[in-house]
């Protein structure tokens, strides 16, 4: 079966048209090219890691060496930022995901007369930068005793993350038929009930991918943090990368490679489990016949 598959794809290129062919290759070789340009920084951070010598440029190691790995696996340097990043990232990513799930219900389920205003309103919060409203945001976090908490940290990533959340969570809300939930309340079950028991176990994917969206945002958040928090216990690994940014230009290049591989691993491992979890995507299959 494969040879023949194999035989009539070479038969349609051969049947080809000179342009299609160069335009396809030329296509290839603009991808190629994009991929290199991505690899290039993922291949010096992987290569200075392991370089005693490591320099800003991209060279094979004259010898292999953990010596970097070993500098920075230590609690202030690492361990503690990273788990500062992790309490930041988890709680703002759980919390906005139940308010999105709360906010998207009536816009989904409901008929309003105004819910397409309110939608692109919402939508239009998600353009807003942050940098733009950092300064009554810093008065705010004084006026209620807020500055230095991780607390006040995870509120605010979680209210600016929270517009596109809703929009995303509502488009998967709106793909759960409302004949399920109209089955569940025929049995007694009340609204909260059929939202908790029917409609969020299946679009558990969409959440998934709203909570990897929101996780990676407040992971790689470097502004706010470095802003609101004060107490250097408290920074998140984000902000913790500029200590390998000495004074006069020096950078430990190879502490710094081997750090940002350690600070990559957990949002790479949510990603993992994220996208085996949306293995569950066909869920809904033959929920609904006729």
């Amino acid at each position: 079966m494969s040879a023949v598959i194999a035989t009539d794809n070479i038969a349609r290129w051969s049947q080809a048209s000179p342009r299609v062919r160069v335009s396809k290759v030329a296509a290839n070789i603009v991808l190629a090219i994009i991929c290199l340009v991505f690899l290039l920084p993922l291949g010096w951070i992987v290569l200075s890691s392991v370089n005693p010598s490591a320099t800003v440029s991209l060279s094979w190691p004259a010898s292999f060496t953990f010596s970097n790995f070993a500098a920075v696996l230590n609690v202030n340097q690492t361990l503690q930022p990273i788990g500062n990043s992790l309490i930041v990232s988890l709680g703002t990513a759980i919390l906005t995901a139940v308010a999105a799930i709360l906010a998207a219900y009536p816009l989904s389920r409901y008929q309003m007369r105004f819910r397409n205003a309110f939608l692109y309103t919402i939508l239009f919060g998600t353009c807003l930068p942050i940098t733009a409203i950092m300064v009554p945001i810093y008065s705010l976090f004084v006026t209620f005793h807020l500055l230095d908490s991780t607390l006040g940290v995870v509120f605010f990533l979680a209210a600016s993350s929270l517009p596109m959340a809703t929009w995303m969570m509502k488009n998967f809300m709106d793909s759960v038929p409302i004949s399920l939930e109209e089955a569940a309340w025929v049995d007694g079950a009340t609204a909260m009930k059929a939202l908790a028991r029917v409609v969020v176990p299946l679009m558990a994917p969409g959440i998934a991918v709203v909570f990897v969206f929101v996780f990676t945002s407040a992971w790689g958040n470097f502004f706010v943090p470095f802003i609101l928090l004060q107490s250097a216990t408290k920074q998140p690994a984000a902000v913790a990368i500029y200590q390998f940014f000495g004074a006069y230009g020096f950078v430990a290049y190879g502490p710094l490679a081997a750090f940002s591989i350690l600070y990559s691993l957990p949002a790479i491992i949510l990603y993992l489990l994220a996208q085996r979890a949306s293995g569950g995507s066909f869920a809904m299959a033959g929920a609904v016949k006729g």
